[in-house]
């Protein structure tokens, strides 16, 4: 067949436009009748509207004996209300096309609601009786009690997270709240009923110290008109502000190995407490740590995992517990990954030797510019979401952050420079400060890890 005949149209190249300057989203903030103080952000185009509650209920606020009662309470908010049994309310909020969840932490509880925006009102109303009249029935706290005490042997059954509660425990003393498990113990969740969770909503749940963030497109939708019909007949006293206790630690250097005999991997974690977002030096610190190990071209990567071939893969981050504007907050810095059981001394003597390294000759140049693009020029894709603006705003909230704070983050990181960068990495990992915990068979690794002189080592069962 011939091709004489035919003929091809090409079309221009498209070429890229001129890059238009973005800053993370401004919110604006009222405060209803109630007291409830709201956050709202207008996204045209953001059709699914995120909506975050930050409620005063930390878990340092739980009763004695009682750890864990703060994530039941929030798991039952949308077990039925003075209105809807627990499947009405279910059924209710299908009809939406929207989903209610709810989680506790240190700072507090947080209730997420994302919904399409036509019918943001409906959902709002559901949301507002979750808040305000929560049925708490007996048998669906019974369920969710019996639902978290089958979960807690799984996650004792897991390396990492078995690593993490040892490391907490390790660093905080028992009568802080901080060293125990934040959904409770098998003893202290067992101790649980629908009275001790209502008794802990009636003591902290009131609008008055709380915040609600809601952000998406608004247009055409009364937003003030909304607010005040749905959550604005949310109810409650007033209270004084919570003075939170302080934070108290202990990171001397020292290594817990955890023993599973048999274990074919060695999970690490290796941690101790730091700086929260409030300290002047954090912008440098999570530039620094990201060189050190936030990504797959980080130092600990490139010599673990490409090197010497000891993991998938090794991180480290700085994760905040609790943020404070009088310097009682505090955060988790850690090194966390898994090895092959055989290598277990070997790799943690070459992490030391990179920590070494980074002390003695510092970052590079194109270290520093690598993390920058990947933290600051990638953010507008980050933020493409309602819920992931949401969510931000709502931790700048939970930690008594400015509304700017994160629009300012980025710039403080672009301006970060090299020699920045090493010293607040070099503070975040001091090799004489830090905890080890290594959840791996104690027969094979004690004696190599024994042999690095890291600190004492102790034997803990699995």
């Amino acid at each position: 067949m011939s091709d004489a005949g035919t003929t091809m149209t090409l079309h221009p190249q498209p070429k890229g436009t001129e890059p238009r300057p973005w800053a993370f989203p401004a919110p604006e903030r009222d405060v209803l009748p109630n007291g409830l103080t709201v956050l709202h952000c207008h996204r045209p185009g953001q059709q699914v509207i995120a909506v975050e509650v930050v409620l005063d209920a930390p878990l340092d606020a739980e009763p004695e004996g009682l750890d864990g009662v703060a994530t039941i309470m929030a798991r039952a908010f949308s077990e039925g209300t003075d209105k809807h049994s627990a499947e009405e309310f279910a059924a209710e909020l299908e009809r939406c096309g929207a989903t209610i969840d709810a989680h506790a932490d240190h700072p507090g509880v947080r209730v997420t609601l994302e919904v399409p925006a036509s019918r943001l009102a409906r959902a709002l109303g559901l949301l507002a009786d979750a808040l305000r009249a929560p049925a708490f029935p007996e048998g669906e706290v019974e369920r969710l009690v019996s639902n978290r005490l089958d979960e807690i042997p799984h996650e004792l059954a897991t390396p990492a997270r078995r690593a993490a509660k040892e490391l907490y425990k390790e660093l905080f003393p028992a009568d802080l709240r901080m060293s125990r498990p934040r959904q409770g113990t098998e003893e202290t969740v067992r101790a649980i009923d629908a009275a001790a969770v209502r008794a802990f909503y009636r003591a902290h749940i009131r609008p008055a110290t709380a915040t609600v963030v809601i952000v998406g497109d608004f247009t055409g939708i009364p937003l003030a008109e909304t607010l005040a019909d749905t959550l604005g007949a949310w109810t409650g006293d007033s209270a004084q502000p919570r003075t939170a206790p302080p934070v108290r630690a202990d990171d001397t250097g020292r290594v817990v190995i955890v023993d599973r005999p048999g274990a074919v991997q060695t999970q690490l974690l290796i941690g101790r407490i730091g700086p929260d977002r409030h300290d002047r030096v954090w912008p440098a610190q999570v530039l620094g740590v990201y060189c050190l190990g936030g990504t797959l071209t980080s130092r600990l990567d490139r010599v673990l995992r490409e090197e010497k071939g000891y993991t998938y893969g090794v991180r480290a981050f700085g994760q905040v517990l609790r943020s404070s504007p009088d310097g009682s907050g505090a955060a988790i810095l850690a090194i966390s990954g898994s090895v092959a059981t055989e290598v277990t001394g070997p790799a943690l003597e070459d992490t030391w030797k990179v920590l070494g390294a980074l002390a003695a000759g510092g970052l590079t140049e194109e270290e520093r510019d690598v993390a920058v693009q990947n933290l600051v020029g990638v953010a507008p894709l980050r933020y493409e979401t309602a819920s992931a603006v949401a969510g931000t705003l709502a931790d700048q909230v939970e930690q008594h952050l400015p509304d700017d704070f994160q629009a300012q983050i980025y710039s403080r990181l672009a301006e970060t420079g090299t020699v920045e960068a090493t010293a607040a990495a070099v503070s975040a990992f001091p090799a004489d400060r830090l905890v080890t915990v290594l959840v791996g068979d104690a027969a094979v690794i004690e004696e190599p890890v024994r042999a690095l002189g890291i600190g004492r080592v102790e034997v803990v069962p699995g």
